[in-house]
């Protein structure tokens, strides 16, 4: 257990060396959204009955930041180390997959949920906010974080340089995050981009949060949490996998 603790506090700390760029410019990012959109669209779209539509955007930008800094503060790590050489110094240890595994995503669900806390810090003062389910909160807050922390470590060891992650960061989890219903509720689109959205697990994830505040979604939290933790376990399998194969890892 100490090789596991300490990578896991080599990543944590690795992070928080740098936490202007990491927890408050995201922080900052969401604060805008909430600004822009909460403003021009606060009086002209209405989603649930007796919620504000600031109040609607808090959840789901806190979310939205949760998935996107979990998946980068793994992703970006693994592939840092693999250019910069220093990798070796983590495969040479006896530490096991399982822990190498672990540590990996343990560090990134910290730093998702601390810029997530952060964001609802600063976001919840421009709408009431309720809680009506807050188990609901907490479990896809976590399970939010544990999956794209697995997907960021396998994006990590499949890449070989920026460009790659940087196009995944673009063309896979930008969209998907954004297309999840974060600013508006699928039931306001046409049928077609509705069962498209059913396909999309990062809309799961959003939608189950979001009930925890208001009591109110898409689609019942229950099923929600059992697609999210089938994503989870398929990604943890391969994620485990690669790591003990050494796939790109070791030459």
């Amino acid at each position: 257990m100490i090789g596991f603790q300490t990578l896991l506090y080599k990543e944590v700390l690795r992070f928080w060396k740098v936490a202007t760029q990491t927890i408050a410019a995201p922080v900052l990012t969401a604060m805008l959204y909430l600004v822009i959109f909460g403003q021009a669209l606060e009086n002209r779209v209405h989603v649930y009955p007796g919620v504000s539509y600031t109040a609607f955007l808090v959840p789901g930008l806190v979310m939205m930041s949760v998935l996107q800094n979990a998946f980068a503060n793994s992703s970006s790590s693994l592939i840092q180390s693999k250019i910069t050489g220093n990798l070796v110094f983590i495969l040479l240890p006896p530490l096991s997959h399982l822990e190498m595994f672990s540590a990996y995503v343990l560090a990134a669900m910290v730093r998702g949920l601390a810029v997530g806390v952060g964001v609802f810090a600063v976001t919840a003062w421009f709408a009431k906010m309720a809680f009506v389910a807050p188990w609901w909160i907490v479990i896809f807050s976590l399970l939010g974080a544990a999956i794209l922390g697995t997907l960021g470590l396998i994006v990590g060891i499949w890449a070989e340089k920026f460009d790659q992650l940087a196009a995944s960061q673009n063309f896979l989890i930008m969209p998907a995050t954004f297309l999840s219903g974060v600013f508006y509720s699928i039931h306001a689109l046409p049928p077609f981009w509705q069962a498209v959205s059913h396909c999309n697990p990062f809309f799961y994830m959003i939608d189950g949060f979001r009930y925890g505040f208001f009591g109110q979604s898409d689609v019942d939290p229950v099923w929600s949490c059992a697609i999210a933790a089938v994503f989870f376990l398929a990604l943890a399998a391969l994620a485990v996998r690669m790591l003990k194969s050494g796939y790109k890892l070791r030459g």
